[in-house]
């Protein structure tokens, strides 16, 4: 570090035990980079938190001594965009967001980032960079918020969620699809929204909506395992002592990511109402220890032995690379949190959306 011309922060920024912004890993890293940072050198925090992080909490470990931003070494925030599994878009392509902490820092960053991608677009401060992820990823949890609370509802009418959304789908404008599932996972949009709620307090703001949506999103692990006990109740069976085969733990289709994955949720549930749980993930041999989970599973084969002995399927993450016809054809009872089973012949076995 102590020989760059400039240092990316790319630390984790998790949540505490009470859903506040855990900045141990920034503060830890920023220290690091502050004992050995050479004159004029880059420091661009890219950990998503909320708007100021970059100013109150980086800066002051930075201007340490007699050093000064702008002047000694410059600091801006420039927010990841990746979305892990999406074909068609590579660093390169997706355009970066910059904000400095001054204009000098900003337009030292815009020069780095241009050089790596097609479009980098310079704000007028770190803030508007910190606030424009939040948004980003606030936007997506509200909207899936949205069709959690919708499925259920339609549910109970008789009415298909995913063929509500296929048909609202057609409007050319006004409208963008998404869908409903067992809770959300990965590193950003669980987490994210928090980052915002807890920062809105120091300013006297309730984000009701923001919050009311981490509830919704949050809770449907618990409306999965219930759909499941209602579905195994329709075929004589308790949880306890029912064999569930969990199908797919990462939190989205195609990737081996399982941070913050609803399946985790979905599994402890199921092993405290007594199930016996097993998981198939073509892209997970074994189920990694994670901050709040630890189970010791490994991947099953997904095969007619293995699917013959379960009482019931779960179907959690919809990889494409899995034998929907094999579930099909071999399953007693498919839960189906993610309408992986539309695309397949019917078969024997009895599928229950959720």
């Amino acid at each position: 570090v102590s020989a760059c011309d400039a240092i990316c922060l790319c630390v984790p920024t998790p949540l505490g035990s009470h859903q506040e912004p855990d900045l141990s890993y920034v503060e830890d890293s920023t220290r690091m980079v502050g004992s050995v940072l050479k004159a004029g050198a880059l420091v661009v925090l890219e950990s998503t938190s909320y708007p100021g992080t970059t100013r109150e909490v980086c800066l002051p470990l930075l201007e340490s001594g007699n050093r000064r931003c702008g002047r000694d070494f410059f600091l801006a925030f420039s927010p990841e965009r990746e979305d892990p599994g999406r074909r068609g878009f590579e660093t390169r392509t997706i355009p970066r967001l910059v904000g400095g902490i001054d204009e000098p820092s900003g337009k030292v960053a815009h020069a780095l980032y241009s050089a790596a991608v097609e479009q980098a677009v310079l704000l007028d401060s770190a803030e508007t960079a910190e606030a424009a992820k939040l948004l980003e990823n606030i936007y997506r949890a509200v909207n899936i918020a949205l069709v959690n609370e919708l499925k259920p509802v339609l549910a109970d009418m008789g009415i298909d969620i995913w063929k509500v959304i296929k048909a609202a789908a057609t409007k050319p404008f006004g409208f963008q699809a998404f869908y409903p599932g067992p809770g959300l996972g990965g590193h950003c949009i669980p987490i994210d929204p928090y980052y915002l709620t807890h920062k809105a307090r120091e300013y006297g703001h309730a984000t009701r909506f923001i919050e009311l949506a981490g509830e919704i999103n949050s809770r449907m692990p618990l409306a999965v395992v219930d759909r499941v006990a209602h579905a195994l109740n329709q075929d004589a069976k308790p949880v306890k002592g029912s064999r569930v085969l969990v199908v797919g733990i990462a939190y989205k289709p195609d990737v081996d990511d399982v941070r913050e994955t609803p399946a985790a949720e979905i599994i402890r549930l199921l092993l405290e109402r007594g199930a016996i749980v097993s998981y198939h993930d073509p892209h997970i041999a074994r189920f990694p220890d994670m901050r709040r989970y630890q189970f010791d599973l490994a991947s099953s084969p997904l095969d007619q032995a293995h699917v013959d002995a379960a009482d019931c399927v779960l179907i959690v993450t919809n990889h494409s690379d899995l034998d929907y016809a094999l579930l099909a054809a071999r399953a007693k009872l498919i839960v189906d949190t993610r309408d992986a089973m539309a695309r397949v012949t019917p078969g024997q076995a009895r599928v229950v959306k959720a």
